[in-house]
């Protein structure tokens, strides 16, 4: 006869089925496989369709790097974009009426995309035309994601309700969640502060970079349960911080950020409140890949450099000729141009410097050529360093890379190119000009400015703000000493002209530029000092330098520079000649050392008076 099994018996055997029971439902962590994602990425490619003059990149190159990359990985892979995939070469001059860009990025199988400050160049109205041609093209297109630039600061300002449907139509969303082998990916896009400064034709209110963030991830996480959220951020990193470092440090739940228009390379991921931040470099230099779990962390990052060792592929080949025959046709035949017409041959390699000289000598012969008798001499044809996008490079130099050289913006008749201006500056507010690139540029190299006309000699190691020693005009006819109370004629491109007014901002209050007419009033719309020419057509900084390369032919060399650096520590070049900056630190160090001086003194007079008086009362 079998024994009952008493109470606390029957109790464990119950409390052991129920376990039992219940182990299938419990995760058993020790042995579950992590998600893994390989995210392949760029960023800041600029329209690069074909390899720059150094023969680095193009979109040929870059699909082919896709392809293996896809095919190699061990992982589900995705392909994402962070911005600036425009304006930068003369596929850009098609970009409303044909959208090549984002076709492009669709026929190399990227999912998602962000929009950058540079997508906004030809306006509203720009945008809006390049959307509705991309999505009337039928074509496979990446998501557009963007989450804090979708705002307009008027509603009924040109183009902005259009673009508004545009968005809708197209559509561009806050966030995507695309589907990988069981894995929920959610990518969202942000704007960054200086890349919204760069857009001041956007017609775009910026959300605070934050706050938005935190706003979509909360919302992903409420909705999506994501295994990774992403964010593609035009906003950028610089010397490992920045506005992207700021935005993982603030906001919890991001796992990756790519990190876009600071043109930065990222050889090793950096690592922020559990968050990773990657870059690639610009103008498709590489291609970025990151493999990340859901651990936390990366378990490879490589970034492919595409050299000439990456073969073109013929797909997107036959893809770039196709829009290259519409830039021919479409616009620089109205020029007399060709995209692969030989403008000139270079002798040697230009630096920066040379460059930005050579594209102020192009601005004044063009002025010049197209003023004849009325031209009114230029003291001053400035280039800033954050409008020159490549350098002339040895061996022959083709329309093509020309434009590339000076490839920015739009003018206000809507076509592509900077148009140039015309404006005066005060010969103290041109000094001012001379001190921003001694000064300002250690601190903002965009800021750096090249020309012709002028020249202007300065010393890195003077006092902040008063580092020029010596400046003049070259300009034959007007050539000599500023004088501080004269009007002196400046040319430069639209988006320069426009940023003459900044200055002030930029130097803290210390430094003020105002450009005027030939009357000396303030120009608050540059659009009016549009130089146009005997077509009526805006006179287009490529154009001008294209020209100027032109009649340059195979004698290509550079020419008088703009500004001599010497640096010196002699206490008297420290000193002389002296301006305010200097001068004001002077007088406070004199008056430091005048009240240590007092000080020293009334405490020694003090310690006197009591030592007379002790001894006094010894004496009694």
């Amino acid at each position: 006869m079998k024994r009952p099994l008493n109470r606390l018996t029957a109790l464990g055997l119950s409390l052991l089925l129920t376990l039992a029971l219940a182990l299938p439902a419990l995760p058993v962590r020790a042995d579950e496989p992590q998600a893994a994602l390989t995210v392949l990425f760029t960023h800041d490619t600029h329209d690069h369709f074909y390899p720059d003059a150094a023969d680095v990149g193009g979109y040929g190159r870059l699909y082919t790097a896709l392809k293996n990359a896809r095919a190699e990985s061990a992982h589900p892979t995705i392909t994402v974009d962070a911005g600036d995939f425009s304006m930068g070469s003369l596929f850009q001059t098609v970009y409303s009426t044909d959208a090549p860009e984002l076709r492009v990025l669709g026929a190399m199988g990227y999912d998602v995309v962000t929009l950058g400050n540079h997508e906004f160049d030809y306006r509203p109205q720009g945008l809006v035309d390049m959307l509705t041609a991309a999505k009337e093209s039928g074509e496979a297109l990446p998501q557009i994601v963007q989450a804090n630039y979708r705002t307009p600061k008027d509603p009924v300002a040109p183009g902005i309700q259009a673009l508004m449907e545009a968005f809708e139509n197209y559509p561009v969303t806050d966030y995507t969640v695309i589907q990988r082998e069981g894995m929920k990916i959610a990518v969202f896009g942000i704007m960054g502060v200086d890349s919204d400064e760069c857009a001041p034709m956007s017609g775009m209110v910026l959300e605070p970079v934050a706050e938005a963030a935190r706003r979509v991830v909360a919302e992903i996480k409420e909705k999506e349960n994501p295994t990774f959220i992403i964010c593609l951020s035009h906003t950028g990193t610089e010397d490992g911080k920045g506005e992207d470092y700021e935005l993982a440090k603030a906001v919890d739940g991001i796992d990756l950020i790519i990190s876009g228009h600071t043109h930065s390379t990222l050889t090793e991921p950096i690592e922020v409140n559990n968050t990773l931040i990657v870059s690639c470099g610009p103008y498709t230099q590489n291609l970025g890949s990151v493999t990340i779990t859901s651990e936390g962390g990366y378990t490879d990052y490589t970034l492919t450099p595409l050299d000439a060792a990456v073969p073109y592929d013929p797909e997107i080949d036959a893809l770039a000729q196709s829009f290259k025959a519409e830039v021919d046709e479409n616009y620089l035949s109205q020029f007399g141009f060709g995209y692969d017409q030989v403008l000139a041959v270079a002798h040697q390699d230009f630096t920066i410097a040379q460059t930005g000289d050579l594209i102020g000598e192009a601005y004044m012969a063009a002025v010049k050529e197209l003023e004849g008798e009325n031209y009114d001499p230029i003291a001053f044809a400035v280039t800033p360093d954050g409008v020159i996008r490549g350098r002339i490079r040895q061996g022959e130099v083709t329309t093509s890379q020309a434009f590339d050289i000076l490839s920015l913006g739009s003018g206000a008749d809507g076509s592509p190119g900077y148009p140039l201006v015309s404006v005066y500056l005060t010969g103290r507010d041109l000094k001012n000009a001379f001190e921003v690139d001694a000064s300002v540029s250690l601190i903002m190299s965009a800021a750096e400015l090249f020309g012709a006309g002028s020249h202007w000699t300065y010393n890195p190691n003077r006092m902040f703000l008063d580092k020029v020693t010596d400046c003049k005009i070259t300009t034959p006819g007007i050539a000599g000493a500023i004088d501080d109370n004269k009007l002196y004629r400046v040319v430069a491109d639209l988006y320069s002209g426009q940023m003459l007014s900044t200055v002030k901002g930029k130097s803290m209050g210390l430094l003020s530029i105002t450009p005027r007419d030939e009357n000396g009033n303030e120009v608050t719309n540059f659009e009016t000092r549009i130089l146009h020419d005997a077509q009526g057509r805006e006179l287009k900084a490529w154009q001008a330098f294209a020209s100027y390369l032109q009649v340059a032919g195979n004698d290509l060399a550079p020419g008088p520079v703009s500004k001599t650096v010497a640096p010196s520590w002699n206490p008297v070049k420290l000193l002389i000649p002296m301006g305010m900056p200097t001068l004001v630190v002077l007088l406070a160090v004199i008056l430091l050392i005048a009240l240590v001086v007092l000080i020293v003194y009334l405490i020694r007079t003090r310690k006197a008076r009591r030592a007379r008086r002790a001894a006094k009362k010894e004496g009694k």
